[in-house]
């Protein structure tokens, strides 16, 4: 039985949440509602992001080198139970039960670190992403390790990269479930949020709209002026309606995601796909590239195509234009969404310490 749970809140950004972030704050807050909860931040601003009048500790940043030394400073503490949603925490002389996370392996395989890392970091996080033998060491240390799919999973489990339980605590999306199926909708605007990475590919988006006659393709997030460019050449080539809009709040999403007529993505490659579950929470139909995490993400709510075919794409348009597919599609979808929790996954992450 967990008395206290000492959860790793210091992947908590202080401007914009990533992935990390907010699967922490999400996750901390369902937490919060079945357990005593103790926040680990190294900066009081987190917890504005955390729920009002949560306990928490202040250590250090996790990317000084006194990590090395955390796992005795919360030994001081009385830790008995402690979760990160990374898998990087120091663990050298630890007295408590440990849970580390690996959201995906998509680093493997696309080695360029997040921007906002120093230089050193940096640095070794190419080196650490050229093999597995990092990774391992990193994940044996823990008792059990928390992924966010079972796609992820199977990958480690292939690849042999931990000797621990390995748990799936789903990522979720945040906002609530729509009570009902949407109508079909009269607008045929398609909607693309994400990086503009080559691996995703909107390429395909461009191409496949421009083989359409009334879909116009709206690239949501913030683009640099150089990528915009060759994209609006591309969009000119194709006859294509492409809309740039250079990122939008969480409001302007929402209102877009109750208009559109689906989310859209070509990717290559993904960790997971938390835009599906944000579509699909909202009954809009999602079409998206033939990956296995998209699969086990969208399952049978998804129109899905091959990757690198533009003329799928816009076949899976084309039978999303039945009014009657639509709505089956849109109530597929919640039924979908519901399955991505953030109550389930704070459970399957309590199990995890069992």
């Amino acid at each position: 039985m967990i008395e206290v749970l000492h959860f790793d809140a210091r992947f908590i950004r202080l401007d914009h949440h990533d992935g990390i972030s907010r699967f922490s704050v999400e996750l901390i807050k369902a937490l919060s509602k079945k357990i005593r909860v103790v926040a680990i931040v190294y900066d009081l601003r987190q917890l504005e992001k955390l729920p009002e009048g949560i306990e928490f500790v202040v250590l250090n940043n996790p990317q000084a080198i006194s990590e090395f030394a955390i796992a005795r400073k919360l030994n001081k503490l009385g830790a008995t139970h402690v979760f990160s949603p990374m898998q990087i925490m120091g663990t050298a002389g630890r007295k408590y039960q440990l849970v580390l996370t690996l959201h995906d392996l998509i680093y493997y395989r696309h080695r360029k670190p997040p921007q906002d890392l120093n230089f050193l970091v940096q640095l070794i996080w190419r080196l650490y992403h050229l093999t597995y033998l990092p990774q391992r060491l990193l994940l044996n240390r823990a008792d059990s390790i928390a992924t966010v799919s079972k796609t992820t999973k199977r990958l480690m489990e292939e690849n042999s990269l931990t000797r621990r339980r390995i748990g799936v605590v789903y990522n979720a999306a945040p906002g609530t479930l729509a009570t009902r199926p949407r109508s079909f909708p009269s607008s045929r605007k398609l909607l693309y949020i994400g990086s503009f990475m080559h691996y995703k590919n909107v390429e395909t988006l461009i191409w496949g709209v421009g083989l359409t006659d009334c879909f116009e393709l709206h690239l949501l997030s913030k683009i640099d002026s150089k990528r915009k460019t060759d994209l609006e050449l591309l969009a000119q080539t194709a006859n294509a309606k492409v809309i740039f809009h250079n990122g939008v709040s969480d409001e302007e999403y929402q209102e877009l995601l109750r208009d559109a007529f689906a989310l859209v993505s070509a990717s290559k490659d993904e960790g997971f796909g938390i835009p599906l579950v944000e579509a699909m929470q909202m009954g809009t139909p999602v079409v998206v590239s033939d990956l296995e995490i998209f699969r086990e993400v969208a399952s049978v709510a998804g129109k899905f195509f091959e990757a690198s075919n533009p003329t799928l794409f816009a076949e899976q348009l084309a039978v999303l234009e039945n009014q009657r597919v639509w709505e089956q599609c849109s109530k597929d979808s919640l039924a979908q969404a519901a399955l991505f929790n953030w109550d389930d996954s704070a459970e399957a992450l309590l199990e995890l310490f069992s």
